[in-house]
């Protein structure tokens, strides 16, 4: 999974990034501009942990959440082509929005993250429409297209001109799915980060914040880029300890991660053996058959069946061998929908 970290300059988003990975990027205003910093997280899960102390694997490998931290291009209110550029890359967006005192920029302009959580929309809203425009008018000049699309890219622009993003926008699964090239970024899954002072790291979104989120499907986190890029730099032993010092359940990186897979329906299933304990990260909803093609196309290509034992019950019982006796462990075939938790044994054909 690629997230976006996105956001107007004086957000605050480079300090989020550096929190979320632990990494030292430049920060504040006078940062390099144009530059993009790149960083992978792995996914926090106890699971992964428990089973490989019962496995002893030569190998322990965790899901993992790459970041880009997109450079704010542009200037103002604006979005730059090579920032859109950017953001088209992402399986899902999030947007920095400030809502912290900044001596840098309080001068010209207070903290209002609302009315930036919108402007940021409408900039996405806008480039989506240019690219839509482009293609219709092309199409009306008679470029052949796909069946349907020039009908569907005028329900898509009549939308936007509405000042409505494409992810409410209700087609169906197949129509989306021949506009899976053009990336729109109104269409991507939105997770909001309101980038707050250090007072307010324990206190809740503001009401219509967190009400605009609710009614428009969007994901939603309050943290302290500051106070969390100083946790992200501690021995990560300490860092637990010291973000529940301060009233949080966890560093911000778990807590990003659990609101950033919610967001995208995520779930893990696990494998296990004497070679490696791993997690491997799926949308929900899918099938064994798809599931083992995570693993390996040849999983897929020559299914036969899957073995599943919920972790819970492998942990207690402490083996496949005792999972069997008992009756936990279930022979399932392809349409199988594999669950968060489950530990799965591909059986296949070669």
């Amino acid at each position: 999974m690629k997230v976006a970290l996105c956001g107007f300059p004086g957000s605050g988003k480079t300090t989020v990034f550096n929190a979320l990975t632990g990494l030292q990027a430049q920060v504040g205003l006078g940062a390099k501009t144009g530059k993009q910093n790149l960083g992978v997280v792995k996914v926090p899960d106890a699971r992964v942990a428990a089973l490989a102390k019962l496995y002893q694997p030569k190998k322990t490998t965790y899901a993992e959440v790459s970041f880009v931290d997109v450079a704010a291009g542009g200037t103002g209110r604006g979005l730059d082509v090579a920032t859109i550029a950017a953001m088209r890359e992402g399986d899902a967006l999030s947007q920095v929005a400030r809502a912290f005192v900044d001596p840098q920029v309080e001068a010209s302009a207070a903290a209002d993250p609302l009315r930036e959580i919108r402007d940021f929309e409408s900039e996405m809203n806008l480039a989506d429409l240019m690219v839509i425009e482009k293609k219709v008018e092309r199409l009306r000049k008679g470029e052949k297209g796909q069946p349907r699309e020039q009908e569907l890219l005028e329900r898509m622009k009549a939308h936007l001109e509405a000042e409505k993003p494409l992810r409410e926008l209700p087609l169906a699964a197949d129509e989306w799915a021949q506009f899976s090239g053009y990336r729109f970024l109104s269409q991507k899954p939105l997770l909001l980060v309101l980038n707050v002072a250090e007072e307010e790291v324990t206190k809740p979104a503001p009401a219509p914040i967190a009400a605009h989120a609710t009614e428009h499907g969007l994901g939603l986190l309050v943290l302290s880029g500051k106070v969390e890029m100083d946790i992200a730099q501690l021995d990560p032993t300490e860092q637990p300890d010291f973000a529940r010092s301060l009233g949080l359940d966890e560093p911000a990186a778990g807590r990003f991660v659990r609101s950033a897979y919610a967001l995208l329906d995520l779930v893990s299933f696990l494998t296990v053996g004497p070679d490696e304990v791993r997690a491997w990260t799926i949308r929900r909803g899918t099938r064994a058959r798809e599931a083992a093609g995570k693993i390996h196309t040849d999983l897929e290509r020559g299914f036969i069946r899957a073995e599943v034992t919920r972790h819970e019950d492998l942990l207690a019982l402490g083996s496949e061998a005792r999972c069997r006796e008992a009756g936990k462990l279930r022979t399932e075939g392809k349409d199988y929908v594999v669950l968060d938790g489950d530990v799965m044994h591909v059986r296949f054909a070669v």
